[in-house]
């Protein structure tokens, strides 16, 4: 099932500028796993070496943001959205 990942236009170049990628899976982690195979460079910004989120990354999955639904383990579904988000600080 192929779920559609929406990903801000500072992560794009990591992605042959696409705006969104699809990718397959039943979990957030393994839709990842998934983007992974095709876009390696973009994927070590969206997790650390040992796959736990980056901590400065939100990940929103139809509207939630993923830690309040279980992280990597967050459930998607066949219309399931992800936004890809990095957090802005500053002062």
């Amino acid at each position: 099932m192929a779920v559609t990942v929406h990903l801000p236009s500072m992560l794009r170049e990591l992605a042959d500028g696409a705006a969104e990628v699809t990718a397959s899976g039943e979990t957030l982690g393994e839709l990842l796993d998934d983007i992974a195979t095709r876009h390696p460079t973009l994927e070590r910004r969206l997790r650390d070496e040992s796959g736990v989120l980056r901590r400065y990354v939100n990940f929103y999955v139809d509207g939630e943001e993923c830690r309040r639904i279980g992280g990597v383990r967050a459930p998607v579904g066949r219309s399931t959205e992800v936004m890809v988000i990095p957090s802005v600080a500053g002062g």
